[in-house]
């Protein structure tokens, strides 16, 4: 196994294909192609299922995603150190994976600044499906940062506080409501879209609800959060949102704020031990950007 394997394998994955990677990398079609074949050949194992034209990681394949990653940063990293790079000729890859509700605003602003310093740097920016897993995620070289609702937990992990996000109610098309926001304690007799208990967030959402001495009826009970907006939009039940996702479909649904508000907190979790240079550059970069964002006195 050679880098440039690692290079092109993980280029199918993140371009989709083997036509995406080779323009991507700038190279021949076929040039991916055989050496996706010889890295299977040296591994012994299939590392895609062939669909018709496209491809899908395979069990193999999905477990090589993260340790390619932290190979590609580590040679990176190196390359960069004999080069003597430092300041703004710093170089390489940054990994981060943000829930999708989160992959706006605060952390793209950070991104960009960080690019602006730092133009010979490539980030990677890809959806955190399941929140509970940035730890495994972080430690298996998937990335080196998750973005994600506060608590993170696992050892060894460090958290940056970015702020805090709120939640909009939202209901189906055609939904009678009055105008202005909506008390918690007065929610209409509406079935609900809801996550599972047993994660902060359902148990969040349920205990502010009931708090408020409301009890509307569930209408599903999911575990996909992505999956709650097109119930709701089916005219399934309300249900609350990440203020950026309800705002986003303004249009097609109907969405209140609710009170009081109802926010959590969101933050970067990283582990200290395990960044490269361009993640330890970009630990600095917000730490001096969210500093000087607190007022003196605060």
């Amino acid at each position: 196994m050679d880098f440039r394997q690692i290079e092109y394998f993980l280029a199918v994955v993140e371009q989709d294909g083997i036509n995406g990677a080779a323009a991507a990398l700038g190279v021949a079609q076929p040039t991916v192609s055989q050496s996706l074949r010889g890295l299977e050949r040296e591994l012994g194992v299939q590392l895609f299922h062939r669909i018709g034209r496209g491809m899908v990681l395979s069990a193999a394949g999905r477990s090589l995603v993260g340790p390619s990653r932290q190979v590609l940063r580590d040679v990176t990293a190196a390359r960069d150190m004999l080069a003597g790079g430092a300041g703004g000729d710093l170089a390489g890859r940054l990994d981060v994976m943000a829930f999708p509700a989160l992959a706006t605003g605060t952390i793209i602003d950070l991104i960009a600044r960080f690019r602006t310093t730092y133009p010979k740097v490539t980030v990677q920016l890809a959806d955190l499906r399941d929140e509970a897993a940035s730890a495994s995620l972080i430690r298996d070289g998937h990335c080196e940062f998750v973005v994600a609702h506060l608590p993170i937990d696992g050892e060894g992990l460090e958290v940056i506080e970015l702020g805090a996000q709120e939640f909009w109610l939202v209901y189906p098309p055609g939904t009678e409501l009055a105008e202005g926001p909506v008390r918690l304690a007065e929610l209409p007799d509406i079935p609900m879209v809801f996550v599972p208990r047993g994660g902060s967030l359902g148990d969040t959402i349920e205990e502010a609800i009931h708090d408020a001495g409301a009890h509307p009826s569930p209408a599903v009970i999911i575990e996909h959060r992505e999956a709650r907006l097109p119930l709701v939009l089916s005219g399934v039940g309300g249900s609350l949102m990440e203020r950026s996702v309800a705002e986003s479909v303004r249009d097609r649904a109907v969405v209140r704020r609710c009170e009081p508000s109802f926010t959590r907190a969101f933050g970067l979790a990283y582990d200290p031990a395990t960044l490269s240079p361009v993640g330890r550059a970009f630990v600095e970069s917000i730490r001096t950007t969210v500093d000087s964002d607190v007022e003196p006195g605060n």
